[in-house]
């Protein structure tokens, strides 16, 4: 079974939460995740300055190590956390990618 890590989107419209899941990669956006990694709120609530993520950066380490995929948004935001390195596997992935839709946008 391959694994991803990547967002499931809760709430209402104009408001949405997104958690951060460990699921199987043929499986529906907000289907039944294996396991909830992380919660990203990104409004601001009354009295905050910065966006808040809760994570398990144990649980998020230990998926890693067991060879599950992140999407590119999830790459970026454990980026900023500070869980992933800026020159980890995961950002090459990313810019392999990224020529590759470069090269097919110029033929």
């Amino acid at each position: 079974m391959a694994v991803r890590l990547r967002f499931a989107m809760h709430g209402p419209r104009h408001n949405r939460i997104f958690h951060l899941v460990a699921i199987d990669q043929r499986s529906r956006r907000n289907a039944k995740p294996i396991e909830t990694l992380a919660i990203f709120n990104p409004r601001l609530q009354s009295g905050q300055e910065t966006k808040t993520v809760e994570w398990s950066v144990p649980r998020i380490r230990y998926w890693l190590r067991e060879g599950a995929q992140p999407s590119p948004s999830v790459v970026r935001l454990l980026t900023m956390g500070g869980i992933l390195s800026p020159n980890s596997r995961y950002h090459r992935q990313l810019e392999d990618k990224e020529t590759k839709k470069d090269v097919k946008n110029e033929s």
